[in-house]
C-alpha cells in the first residue's frame, strides 16, 4: 500500500511470534516500526490505561458505553469487553498522536472487537476485512453484526464472505461492501522446470494446521482406499497442532504409516519447496475462508483436489482447474486422487489451467492496485 501511495501505519495487540533475529529483513523492519498495544508491561499498561480514562472522561464514558452493550448475560465476555476496551483506549491513543485519519483491522475477530470499541469511544472511523469462517459460525460471540453496522465500510475477501455478511446483517448495502480477493505474488511462485520434479510414486501433498476443521482425518481415510488400490503413492503432511498424534496413530492403524509423512510444521519458504516438488496437491477441509494454500499450489502449478465449501469454488472449477469433492466424503476423495495419480496428462493441464486462473484473478500485485483504489476512493 505504501508503494501504491497511501500512508500506511500498523499497530499489533500482541509482540511477534518470533524474536526479531528470525524474522526475514523486511519484517524485521516492519516490527521495529509497529506500535505494540501490550508493551511496557503489566503495570506500565495499567498506569497509562488509567491516565488516558482521566485524562479523556468523554471517551471513556462512550467506550464503556460500547463495551457494556457487549457479551450479553455472559460475565466471562463481558470481562474481556473491558479488557478489550483498555486495548482500544491505547490504539485510539496511538491513533490521535499520530494524526492518522483511519482505522482499519484486517481480520473480523477480537482485533476487530478492539478496533470497534476504538471506534465507538475515540469517534473515528473504522473498517475491518472479513475472512471467515470462525466469525460466520459463531456470529453473536463475534458481534459479527454490530461490526458491520457500525464500520464505515467493509471488505470481504471472496463472493462468499460477502453473501455472509448479508446473512448476518440483511439490512446491509451494496455500497457497504467491497469485494477484494487475496493473491500471492505469481513472479515468485513459478512451476518447477517440466522434469525436474522427483520420480517414484504418486507425490501428494497437504499443508495446513491439523485440526479438525482441515479434514486429515477424511484425507487418511482416502489415502487407505488408494494404498489398498495397490496405487504408488507417498503423502507428506505439513503442519501442526493438537490433531497431529491422533492422525499419527490413525496411519499406523489404518496400515499406511509407510505411505505418509509427518513434517510438522515448516518456514514458509520450505514449505513452498515441497509443494512445488509435489505431483498434486489437496485440501479436504470442512471449513475454510479463501485458502492462500491452494493459491500458491496453483501458482506453482500443481494441480489441487478440494472441497465443495466456502469460497473455495470460486478458485477451483471442478474439472476445468482442479478437482472438487463434498466436504467428508471419503469415497470421491480417494476417486479424485486416483484419477490424478493414474493419470499425469490430466495433472498437466489441470496444473496449467490452474496457474492461469491465479495469475487472472489472484495475482497479488493485481489485488494490491485494486485494494490501494479501494482505500484511495472510500478514504480521499
Amino acid at each position: 500500500m505504501r508503494e501504491r501511495g497511501l500512508v500506511v501505519e500498523v499497530a499489533s495487540i500482541n509482540p511477534a511470534d518470533r524474536s526479531r533475529a528470525d524474522l526475514p529483513t523486511v519484517e524485521a523492519a516492519e516490527a521495529d516500526a509497529t506500535f505494540y498495544v501490550k508493551s511496557g508491561g503489566k503495570f506500565m499498561l495499567g498506569f497509562t490505561v488509567l491516565a488516558l480514562a482521566v485524562r479523556n472522561p468523554g471517551v471513556t464514558v462512550r467506550g464503556l458505553r460500547a463495551a457494556l452493550g457487549l457479551g450479553g448475560l455472559d460475565l466471562k465476555a463481558r470481562a474481556f469487553a473491558l479488557f478489550y476496551l483498555a486495548e482500544a483506549l491505547l490504539v485510539g491513543n496511538w491513533y490521535r498522536r499520530n494524526s492518522l485519519q483511519h482505522l482499519h483491522a484486517h481480520f473480523g475477530g477480537p482485533v476487530a472487537t478492539v478496533a470497534m470499541l476504538t471506534g465507538a469511544a475515540w469517534q473515528i472511523p473504522w473498517s475491518v476485512t472479513l475472512h471467515g469462517p470462525d466469525e460466520f459460525f459463531d456470529q453473536d460471540a463475534f458481534y459479527l453484526r454490530s461490526k458491520i453496522e457500525s464500520a464505515s465500510f467493509v471488505i470481504c475477501i471472496s463472493d462468499f464472505c460477502r453473501s455472509q455478511v448479508l446473512r448476518v446483517s440483511p439490512s446491509t448495502k451494496e455500497t457497504h461492501l467491497e469485494v477484494v480477493r487475496l493473491g500471492v505474488d505469481c513472479d515468485v511462485l513459478r512451476p518447477r522446470i517440466a522434469g525436474t520434479r522427483p520420480t517414484g510414486p504418486v507425490r501428494i501433498v497437504c499443508t495446513g494446521r491439523m485440526v479438525a476443521a482441515k479434514g486429515h482425518r477424511i484425507l487418511l481415510e482416502a489415502a487407505a482406499v488408494l494404498a489398498a488400490s495397490r496405487i504408488e503413492f507417498s503423502l507428506v503432511l505439513i503442519g501442526d497442532g493438537p490433531e497431529r498424534k491422533s492422525l499419527e496413530a490413525q496411519s499406523v492403524e489404518q496400515g499406511i504409516a509407510a505411505h505418509v509423512r509427518f513434517l510438522g510444521a515448516m518456514a514458509h519458504q520450505a514449505t513452498l519447496a515441497e509443494v512445488a516438488d509435489a505431483d498434486l496437491f489437496v485440501l479436504a477441509s470442512f471449513a475454510e475462508g479463501l485458502p492462500v494454500a491452494l493459491m500458491e499450489a496453483m501458482a506453482l502449478g500443481v494441480p489441487c483436489v478440494s472441497t465443495i465449501i466456502a469460497a473455495i469454488p470460486e478458485l477451483i472449477i471442478d474439472g476445468q482447474n482442479g478437482l472438487l469433492v463434498p466436504a467428508s466424503n471419503v469415497e470421491l476423495l480417494a476417486k479424485a486422487l486416483e484419477r490424478l495419480a493414474l493419470d499425469p496428462v490430466l495433472r498437466g493441464r489441470l496444473g496449467s489451467a490452474a496457474r492461469e486462473t491465479v495469475i487472472a484473478q489472484y495475482n497479488l500485485a493485481l489485488n494490491l492496485d485494486q485494494l490501494a483504489e479501494t482505500w484511495k476512493d472510500r478514504l480521499c
